[in-house]
């Protein structure tokens, strides 16, 4: 029990020490706010479970991924509208509703093509999100292999 306590202190300790100012100074009343960083993490996982889902044209886990990903983008909009200058909401607004209406839409016609090209262009609208907000350094792209070796990304019984 002791240590449990003691790696919960010491992860709750390192989650503080990667949050700026910003953050650290928002209202203890909101509870637990996760950084952008540790949004976009996860956005850059579900992307990646995204793809691997439609490339074996398991169209139910990639419709939920895709769900995912616009709950993702709805959290850093909301807890992180504007960060250091930067309009946040404002470019997820602007950048990411068509693309993930356009794999929405492949996804339901399970359309491999279309959804290839819907991919690519949300994982360009991030890209550009990343330029604009002076982070051009991390670029996004269609997963080469699955970091998940203990997900089976084929279709099977739901």
């Amino acid at each position: 029990m002791k240590k449990l306590a003691l790696l919960a202190g010491l992860g709750l300790a390192i989650s503080a020490g990667t949050m700026n100012a910003e953050e650290r100074a928002a209202p203890a009343a909101q509870g637990y706010v996760p950084g952008l960083g540790e949004i976009m993490s996860l956005q850059q996982m579900r992307h990646a479970k995204l793809w691997l889902a439609a490339s074996r044209r398991n169209w139910a886990l990639a419709a939920y991924e895709l769900d995912e990903l616009r709950e993702g983008f709805e959290d850093a909009s909301r807890q992180h509208p504007t960060l250091d200058g930067v309009p946040v909401a404002a470019m997820i607004k602007s950048l990411t509703p068509g693309p993930l209406d356009a794999i929405g839409k492949a996804v339901e016609a399970k359309s491999p093509a279309d959804f290839a090209k819907a991919f690519d262009s949300l994982s360009d609208a991030c890209n550009a999100c990343h330029r604009g907000a002076k982070h051009g350094f991390i670029r996004i792209k269609r997963p080469g292999a699955s970091a998940f070796g203990n997900q089976d990304f084929s279709p099977g019984r739901e």
